[in-house]
C-alpha cells in the first residue's frame, strides 16, 4: 500500500479499509510514515469525516497498539467516566471516589491539561508527590486493595493514541468527532472496564462552540461503543459557563475536597451526583437514579466518599496534611480582585475567556510538555443569575506572575456581563443518550424523561 493513495481516497471522501487503515496506523507508530503523511491523512479526515464501521475499526485499531487490561480476576463491577472537557471540571476528583465508596472498581485513565480546559492529572498532581505514573502490576494491585485509582494513560496502553493524538494537536485536528470517538474508546476499552458514562459538554467553554456537535458526539461515542458490546451512557451537561466556582489545579482540587465533605458548589455537587447515579445503575448496585442518588448522597454525608479520597491519595504517595487542611496550602504569591462595574444580575460569564485567562495566568498549558503552576487560577466570586451591586467582587485572579495578573485585570473583568433584568438560568443537565434514544433531564423529578 502507499500511503499517498490512502490520503487521496480520504480526501476524495471514500471509506478505507480495516487493512488500510491498519497499515496507516502501524505505519505511523513504527515511523514507516513520517508526521507529514499522517498529519494529511488527519487533515483529510477533518474535511471528508469517517464512517460508522471505519470509526469502529479506527478505534479497535488503537486499542489493540498496546496492552488490554484484563481485570476479571479483581471482583467487583468495572465502571468509569470520562468528560469531553471543559473549565472548572473537576468532577473526575469527586465522583471516583464517590461512586467506589459505594461499591464500584473504578479504573480511572486521565489527560492533562491544554488549552482553555483543565486536565485531572493535573489537578491530582497538584497535591504534593501524587503519582499519576502507576505500572499496570501498581494499578491493579491498587484496585485490588482499594477499588479505585487515578491514573495517566501508560506506555503500553493505547501507544497509538498518544502518539496520534499529540499530532492532532498540533495540525488543528483535534475537533473532530470521530477521531475523539476513536481516542477515547480506545483508552476506555483498553483499561478492561464493564460500562462507561459520558459526560459530553455543550456551551462556550466546551470542545464544541457548536451545541449540536455535542450531540453529535454524544450519538457517536455510544453507537461506537455498543458495537463493542460496551455498556455506555453519554449524558449531555451544560459548559455555557465554569463548573463550579474554581478554574486553576489545586483551586479546584481544594473545592473537590470540600465536596467530598458536603460542602462544595451546587452544580458540581448536582452533575457528580447525575453521573455516578448513572454509574451505579449500570453497575446494578441499584435499580434507578432516584435510589442511586440515595445512596451517593448518604457516602457524602457520613464520610465515605472523603475517606475513600484519602485512601487514594495515600496509595499513591500523596500529601496527606492537605487533604485534611486544604488551607495549609501554600498560596500564590500575587492575586487581585475585579468589581461589578453596576447593580444588576449577571447574565453571562465568558466561559472560554475564563479558561484562557486561567491559562496565561498559569494553570494551563499551550503544549503538553509545558509546566504549569498549581496554585495560579481564578475563583468566582459570582455565577450567572447572581445579583450584584456596584462594586461587588466578581471573581479573584491568583498568579505568581503579577505582570501577568496586572494585565489580565479589565480582560477578567468584561469576562462578566452584567444586565438589570432577571434571566432564566440555563439547563445544567440536557439530556442523556443511550443505544435506546435520547431522554430529556427533568430537574424537578431529577431524572430522564421521554422528550
Amino acid at each position: 500500500m502507499n500511503p499517498v493513495d490512502l490520503i487521496t481516497k480520504k480526501r476524495d471522501g471514500q471509506a478505507l479499509t480495516a487493512d488500510e487503515l491498519q497499515f496507516l496506523v502501524s505505519g505511523y507508530v513504527q515511523d514507516n510514515i513520517p508526521d507529514y503523511q499522517l498529519s494529511a491523512f488527519l487533515m483529510a479526515v477533518y474535511f471528508s469525516g469517517m464512517t460508522a464501521d471505519e470509526t469502529a475499526i479506527f478505534t479497535q485499531i488503537m486499542r489493540d497498539s498496546g496492552r488490554v487490561l484484563e481485570l476479571s480476576a479483581i471482583s467487583g463491577f468495572k465502571a468509569d467516566k470520562h468528560s469531553t472537557g471543559g473549565v472548572g471540571d473537576k468532577v473526575s476528583l469527586v465522583l471516583a471516589p464517590l461512586v467506589a465508596s459505594a461499591g464500584l472498581v473504578v479504573p480511572m485513565i486521565s489527560g492533562r491539561a491544554l488549552g482553555h480546559t483543565g486536565g485531572t492529572l493535573d489537578k491530582l498532581e497538584s497535591i504534593p508527590n501524587f503519582r499519576t505514573d502507576l505500572t499496570i502490576s501498581e494499578l491493579t494491585n491498587q484496585l485490588q486493595k482499594i477499588g479505585v485509582a487515578l491514573i495517566g494513560q501508560t506506555d503500553d496502553l493505547c501507544p497509538a493514541d498518544k502518539k496520534i493524538y499529540a499530532l492532532r494537536d498540533a495540525t488543528g485536528t483535534v475537533q473532530v468527532i470521530p477521531l475523539i470517538t476513536a481516542s477515547i474508546l480506545s483508552k476506555k476499552m483498553a483499561a478492561g472496564i464493564d460500562a462507561l458514562v459520558l459526560d459530553v459538554k455543550a456551551g462556550k467553554g466546551a470542545i464544541f462552540k457548536d451545541q449540536e456537535k455535542a450531540w453529535q458526539l454524544a450519538r457517536m461515542l455510544v453507537n461506537t461503543a455498543a458495537q463493542f458490546q460496551l455498556k455506555t451512557t453519554a449524558i449531555i451537561t451544560s459548559m455555557q459557563q465554569p463548573l463550579g466556582n474554581a478554574v486553576g489545579n489545586w483551586l479546584e482540587a481544594k473545592e473537590a475536597i470540600e465536596t467530598l465533605n458536603g460542602n462544595g458548589p451546587a452544580d458540581l455537587a448536582e452533575v457528580t451526583l447525575t453521573l455516578g447515579a448513572q454509574m451505579l445503575v449500570h453497575g446494578r448496585i441499584s435499580e434507578n437514579l432516584s435510589d442511586a442518588r440515595a445512596i451517593l448522597k448518604s457516602k457524602l454525608e457520613n464520610g465515605d466518599a472523603f475517606n475513600k479520597f484519602v485512601e487514594i491519595v495515600e496509595a499513591q504517595g500523596g500529601d496527606l496534611t492537605v487533604i485534611r487542611e486544604p488551607h495549609s496550602y501554600p498560596a500564590a504569591k500575587h492575586y487581585s480582585v475585579v468589581k461589578s462595574p453596576a447593580d444588576g444580575v449577571i447574565s453571562d460569564i465568558l466561559c472560554r475567556e475564563i479558561g484562557k485567562i486561567s491559562m496565561e495566568l498559569g494553570a494551563g498549558r499551550n503544549a503538553v510538555t509545558d509546566p504549569v503552576d498549581y496554585t495560579s487560577g481564578i475563583y468566582l466570586n459570582k455565577k450567572v443569575g447572581d445579583r450584584v451591586s456596584s462594586g461587588d467582587i466578581l471573581a479573584t485572579a491568583f498568579s505568581n506572575e503579577p505582570e501577568v495578573l496586572k494585565k489580565n485585570e479589565s480582560r477578567l473583568q468584561k469576562a462578566f456581563k452584567v444586565m438589570d433584568d432577571e434571566i432564566e438560568p440555563e439547563p445544567l443537565i440536557y439530556a442523556l443518550i443511550d443505544t435506546s434514544g435520547e431522554r430529556k433531564w427533568d430537574p424537578n423529578l431529577q431524572d430522564f424523561t421521554s422528550p
